[in-house]
């Protein structure tokens, strides 16, 4: 098959898997696309918004309209890791021996569902770190690989914050995408009502399996990117650092720490399969400015002055966006003169 048959294939794959979500989920057309991008960029994603606005149906659906396993994990305070990645039992034979046999935890499936992951000690979440950057589990010395394709979904309330522990600047970084779930207007909450409070149930089909997720991933790789576009992604990221000599006053102002180099790589295999799925065979500006405040709102930590003020990251990435663009369509080098 010619690169131009697999992008036919990709696009309407991509299409495909979103109209089946969208049958069960009303509204949040954004908040899915951002989902499969992360899927196909082989990345994790975190989902934060109040209860009841359809974070852990979404991901439930989209389980279901791929041949993956599917495990969900409820955390809580008394959640320990071995709840996680599961444990070494002893068992007896039929002859009467016993020997240690690995009994496997739930992160032993191709879709993890962490819910309400900030509501586990920092000891349990940080269980799921090794799966999500290795693809590997280390129990009783020995090294678990986990299935491929692996994509963890967490969830967490960003209101309800007593009793839970917030979740560390590493284990943050190690999600490809933070997407924020807003309330649903006011015809979306009916049509919310509509399918919810009748007899009919959505049914979703299944439209790909794991070998085809795969196959995609490595597809996306081998999309190009131009060296300027590449450059605007870069001084994007460099623009939130407020050690860097060309950072903007605004981010020497409030922000504390910066993006890491995982932010740069989020950017640019979002914006890779955000123009495949539009049919484009290069990335364009556009691509990297629609998934700015998804690869970097969680990266970005502000100081003490940022936290006093109140000031909201997305807007920050929004003028870091803008002065980048500018320096680009001026033709210099982005926050250099």
């Amino acid at each position: 098959m010619n690169q131009e048959a697999r992008v036919r294939e990709f696009v309407a794959a991509f299409e495909a898997l979103r109209t089946e979500v969208e049958k069960v989920i009303v509204g949040h057309r954004a908040i899915i696309t951002h989902v499969l991008t992360a899927m196909f960029a082989g990345g994790h994603v975190l989902l934060e918004g109040v209860p009841g606005l359809g974070k852990t149906l979404l991901v439930k659906t989209l389980a279901e309209c791929l041949e993956l396993s599917f495990s969900r994990i409820q955390f809580t305070p008394d959640l320990m890791p071995a709840d996680i990645i599961g444990t070494n039992i002893i068992v007896e034979d039929a002859d009467g021996r016993k020997h240690f046999q690995f009994q496997h935890g739930p992160i032993f499936a191709h879709i993890l569902l962490a819910d309400e992951i900030n509501r586990a000690t920092p000891k349990t979440q940080s269980a799921l770190l090794e799966g999500m950057q290795e693809g590997s589990v280390t129990v009783g010395g020995a090294s678990r690989p986990v299935p491929a394709p692996f994509f963890v979904l967490a969830t967490q309330n960003p209101i309800e914050m007593e009793g839970t522990y917030p979740l560390p600047e590493a284990q943050l970084d190690r999600f490809l995408f933070k997407l924020r779930v807003r309330y649903p207007a006011i015809d979306e909450l009916n049509a919310i009502i509509d399918r919810t409070t009748q007899s009919r149930h959505a049914v979703v089909s299944r439209v790909m399996n794991g070998p085809s997720v795969l196959a995609f991933r490595e597809l996306i790789r081998e999309v190009p990117i131009a060296s300027h576009i590449r450059d605007f992604a870069s001084a994007i990221v460099m623009a939130t650092h407020p050690q860097w000599e060309g950072a903007p006053d605004t981010t020497r102002r409030f922000v504390r720490y910066g993006a890491s180099p995982r932010g740069a790589q989020a950017l640019v295999l979002g914006a890779k399969v955000r123009a495949l799925a539009e049919g484009r065979y290069n990335v364009s500006m556009e691509d990297i400015k629609a998934l700015a405040a998804p690869a970097l709102r969680h990266r970005i930590i502000l100081n003490f002055e940022g936290e006093a003020e109140g000031v909201d990251t997305d807007n920050l990435v929004e003028q870091l966006v803008a002065a980048a663009e500018a320096e680009s369509i001026r033709g210099q080098e982005p926050f250099l003169r």
